[in-house]
């Protein structure tokens, strides 16, 4: 597995390469968004760790780039600590985040468990096994999201979300039991994480995301999505 280590911080990518490659893992190194777009555009990568504030492109300007044309995971590397960081780096297609200082062993962990999100949604089973309401579909045999006949493009981690709710089809599930089931931890202050996720889920498959079809809250309890004749 490839990985990509950006920030302008060189101790910390030295730290962060001892680590990762003592896991077996191949590195890639980056001092700036510009460094990290180029060795994407010549590299094949499996996950970027991404810091956010950088002179000239910062972390947030670089994945948005990033996610014109690749759903690599990414894990933000932050000094700040506000729900406001972390809410917007999960917006702009981040799909974590590891706030400054931090455990090298938090670090391994959450990069094992992207790369194995990542991983198993790059690889197609066969046979089908598909979910369909309305003119949504998901098949999780191709890893494809249709809606109206048009395929959209989720994140991994979108992905399995969108699965967990469609594989529970009308059922209303917490923000707790969603966190869990996906990132596969506890969900400590977890809402905030979720709500940034299904507000992304939304605005690609919704008509009006702001009028949600598919993709429904029921407040004060959790989401679900809504059970209509398959299209």
């Amino acid at each position: 597995m490839n990985l990509l280590i950006c920030d302008d911080e060189r101790e910390i990518v030295d730290v962060l390469e001892i680590y990762l490659k003592n896991e077996g893992y191949t590195i890639y190194k980056a001092y700036s968004g510009e460094e990290a777009l180029e060795i994407l555009g010549e590299s094949e990568v499996h996950l970027i760790l991404l810091d956010i504030m950088m002179p000239g492109m910062d972390g947030m300007q670089t994945a948005v780039k990033i996610r014109e044309t690749s759903n690599v995971p990414i894990i933000f590397l932050t000094a700040k600590g506000e729900d406001h960081d972390k809410i917007m780096g999960l917006t702009v297609g981040a799909d974590d985040y590891i706030t400054k200082p931090f455990n090298p062993l938090e670090v391994m962990a959450r990069v094992k468990s992207q790369l194995r999100r990542y991983t198993q949604l790059g690889s197609c089973k066969i046979g089908q096994d598909i979910h369909g309401t309305g003119g949504l579909l998901l098949d999780d045999g191709s890893k494809k999201v249709q809606v109206d006949g048009e395929e959209v493009h989720l994140t991994p981690v979108e992905y399995k979300i969108l699965l967990f709710l469609m594989e529970g089809m009308g059922r209303v599930f917490s923000i707790e039991q969603i966190y869990e089931n996906v990132w596969e931890e506890p969900s400590y202050n977890s809402e905030n994480t979720v709500a940034v996720h299904i507000r992304r889920i939304r605005e690609k498959i919704e008509i009006n995301p702001k009028e949600p079809k598919y993709l429904k809250v029921v407040w004060g309890i959790g989401y679900k999505i809504e059970k209509y004749p398959v299209q």
